[in-house]
């Protein structure tokens, strides 16, 4: 900190600029400008010279952790005449093997996803909404999911999520596109179902929602936002036959814990044994002005 003081500069460690008895660096009576001018200059002040022994080792430490890494192997150096080394892991990356879902066997939740990705859909829908100012149509889109039914491009979403659609544009997990065609749904139940000139296509398992109990363990899998395509968040059922009440119309849901968002809807509800037992709908974000967390709801 510098302080300008009757035009004699000091420099002080002291952060509210105090100073003791000998902090005074310059000798005021050598300062430009004073009677003694001509008798001393001014003592030049040149930076502290600090041990940068402590910062050398730490960045030493990180060059060779990040080779370490790199190599998967351990490193040693000295470093202040001793050896000191690092341990990484040679552990293989883990490769999940695609199952069939056969009903039979329970799969881990990385199995779960493998075996069901390529049947998950991302679907964009356009269309519009009344006219504007001009009397001109108003243009909106949005996006769900869904989940592929049948080989020859039968697959199923809610019916919310096509609902006036003009236009609906499926995309695989593998990047392929496709046109697809309203085929029929039921406003009451929100299933609908849309069809895309495919074949070849991998069909999910359907399972029996019956068999679901409160605390087994959930999966969905879908396009949260829109944006964040084929993602899956886990949870276990809550209640199995929740009845609740979607703007005006009568429910009875699987509630689960995992994680749902706008994007997700249409998407599919998972067991353990990689089963559809339910089709992913609708959330409560809040309830009589509360907010409210982990409160999803599918369609058994």
């Amino acid at each position: 900190m510098y302080n300008d003081e009757k035009n004699l500069y000091h420099y002080t460690y002291r952060k509210d600029g105090s100073e003791q008895p000998g902090e005074n660096l310059v000798n005021p009576q050598s300062v430009p400008g004073s009677d003694n001018e001509h008798r001393e200059n001014v003592q030049e002040m040149k930076p502290v010279k600090k041990n940068r022994l402590g910062i050398k080792i730490a960045a030493l430490c990180l060059c060779c952790a990040l080779l370490g890494g790199a190599v998967g192997g351990g490193v040693a150096w000295a470093a202040s005449g001793s050896s000191t080394s690092i341990n990484v892991s040679s552990r293989p990356a883990t490769e999940v093997a695609i199952k069939t879902v056969d009903g039979k066997t329970e799969m881990t939740d990385a199995e779960v996803y493998a075996a069901n990705v390529n049947s998950v859909v991302s679907i964009n829908v356009t269309g519009t909404s009344g006219t504007n100012f001009f009397g001109q149509p108003v243009q909106t889109a949005s996006a769900g999911s869904g989940f592929v039914l049948t080989r020859d491009g039968y697959i199923v979403t809610n019916y919310h999520v096509v609902k006036n659609a003009d236009t609906v544009k499926v995309t695989m997990y593998n990047g392929d596109e496709y046109e697809a065609k309203y085929i029929g749904g039921d406003e009451d139940y929100d299933i609908a179902v849309i069809k895309v000139e495919a074949a070849d296509l991998q069909p999910v398992t359907l399972g029996s929602s019956d068999q679901l109990n409160v605390g087994d363990h959930v999966l969905a899998i879908g396009n949260p936002l829109g944006e964040l395509t084929f993602s899956m968040s886990e949870g276990i059922a809550s209640s199995v036959n929740r009845a609740i009440n979607v703007d005006g119309t009568p429910f009875n849901m699987i509630q689960v814990t995992a994680s749902i968002n706008p994007g997700n809807s249409g998407g599919p509800l998972l067991n353990s044994y990689g089963e559809v037992v339910g089709i992913v709908s609708a959330k409560y974000s809040s309830y009589s002005n509360e907010s409210v967390e982990g409160l999803g709801f599918a369609i058994p």
